[in-house]
Formats: structure tokens, sequence, C-alpha cells
């Protein structure tokens, strides 16, 4: 890839990140994390690997403004779009969307090509260890969700079984069960390394906050008639 196409992708890509936890840092560590992954695999195509890093999010405003929006595949014809109006081959075109489309989670969409298992694999590692806890905080906090919620019987709810979003329920729901989900070795590798930091911070925030509540409501019991 030339310097010259390198820098007219991610011109586009930073045309398109507004969301603080989907923004061009988020892109970045994508796009090294794959390059890394991508030299434990043989065959890759970069070209479409590095095309396809840039340009995975720029579907989140579409997802933003309407959630029924899938970013992945509102990001994969946008990019199909904007690569064939800028004169790249048809076939490369096709395999840079294949690629984005299928780099969400979803039962029904999983990435077939090489470039396509390790976009997916790089993007779900930005979402493990230290890293991934604070992005998702960043995020809860950027739709105006809780860190978690109380139950009826006054104990704080460690976000199983939770019906209303938070962050312990996005924890329980999406990143405690991460780690056995990656296509490519080195991306469960990579993965692998960073668990720790996330369940200890999910662990001690749970402490806190339930030692608050718990401690606190009874002596405001004690004290309120």
């Amino acid at each position: 890839m030339t310097k010259e196409t390198y820098d007219l992708l991610e011109s586009y890509m930073l045309s398109c990140m507004e969301d603080s936890a989907h923004d061009k840092e988020h892109i970045y560590r994508v796009l090294y994390t794959a390059l890394d992954i991508a030299g434990t695999e043989e065959e890759v195509d970069r070209d479409v690997l590095i095309c396809a890093c840039l340009l995975h999010d720029i579907g989140r405003r579409e997802q933003f403004e309407n959630p029924e929006v899938c970013h992945a595949q509102a990001g994969a014809e946008k990019a199909y779009r904007f690569l064939a109006e800028h004169g790249f081959p048809e076939g490369f075109a096709a395999r840079v969307r294949e690629c984005i489309a299928s780099h969400r989670y979803r039962k029904g969409n999983r990435p077939t090509t090489i470039e396509a298992k390790i976009l997916f694999d790089a993007d779900k590692v930005d979402v493990t260890g230290a890293v991934g806890i604070a992005r998702t905080l960043v995020y809860k906090g950027q739709v105006s969700e809780p860190l978690y919620t109380v139950l009826p019987d006054g104990s704080v709810c460690d976000g199983t079984g939770d019906e209303g979003p938070s962050f312990f329920q996005e924890y329980k729901y999406k990143l405690e069960g991460l780690y056995d989900k990656f296509y490519t070795a080195r991306g469960a590798e990579i993965a692998a390394a960073r668990r720790q930091a996330a369940e200890a911070f999910y662990s001690s925030m749970l402490q806190e906050v339930s030692e608050t509540q718990q401690k606190g409501a009874a002596m405001l019991r004690a004290y309120v008639e």
C-alpha cells in the first residue's frame, strides 16, 4: 500500500469518527493489533486488512442516530461506495466490505476470510482487559446508562439476568465471555494476557458498591423511622 493510498483512507476514517468510545485511537489500536496477528498467519492480504481496519467503524454515526441500524453493515456499504468512487478495483472493495460487515459478533454473519477473522479478533481484543473496561464505561456514560442496578431486596445486581442496561450487565452479558471467541491463536493469546485486569476491576467494583449499599442502607434505616 502506498503512502498516498493510506493517507486517503485515513483521512476518510477521521472524517467519520465522532464516538469517543470508538474514536481514531480505537481504530489505530485495532490496526496495530491486526498487523501483530497477521504476522502469525499465512497468505494475508495486508492491503485489504489495513483498509478494512481503518474503515471498520465508519458506520457508527448511523447506528448512534438510529439504534436499529447495524454499524457493521452500514459501514461496509459506506466503505464499498467510497472505494468504488476512488477507483479501487471492485474485487478489492468487495473483500473490504465483507471484512467490515462481519466484524461485529453476530451468529448470522461470521467472518470467513483470514482478513475478516483478523479484523474480528483485533476489534474484540480492544474490548478485553483494562482498555475494554475503560471503553465500556465511556460508552455507558455517553448513552446515559448506569453503572449498576439495585434489586427489589436492596442488594446490588451483579449484572446476571439484569433486564436493564448497565455496566455490570454489559460485563456479564458480553465482556466476561469474550475470551473463548477468537478465530486466531495470536488474538486469543493477547486477550488472555489482559483478562485478569478486567476481572479484577469488575470484582473490586462489585465489592465496593455492594458494601457501600449494604452498610449504608442499614445505617439509614436506623436513623429514619
